[in-house]
């Protein structure tokens, strides 16, 4: 659920708050993909802001994607990024890059 909720709060319009979140690496990764799209986030006082700007508020990043050892976010960001208006290169560590997609 915690990735979903950083997913679903990055392309809302508006500020969504997600309380009580897993912080885990995985979710961690989930995250910084989505400010390396433009997405505002927060991470206060145990709540976690998001400035969520809609699918087509999102940005090609800088660089490629680390994903890092997450399975669940690349899987899920890569279906949400499949209709972006722009290219983008993800990566993860070498079990993810070892693991079926």
């Amino acid at each position: 659920m915690s990735h979903r909720s950083i997913i679903f709060g990055s392309l809302a319009e508006g500020e969504t708050k997600v309380y009580d979140i897993l912080r885990g690496e995985d979710v961690l990764s989930t995250m910084q993909v989505f400010r390396d799209l433009g997405v505002e986030i927060e991470d206060k006082d145990g709540v976690i802001t998001i400035q969520g700007v809609g699918m087509a508020g999102l940005k090609a990043p800088q660089n490629a994607l680390n994903m890092g050892n997450s399975g669940t976010s690349i899987r899920l960001i890569s279906g949400v990024l499949a209709g972006a208006d722009f290219e983008v290169e993800m990566f993860g560590d070498d079990s993810l890059s070892k693991r079926p997609m």
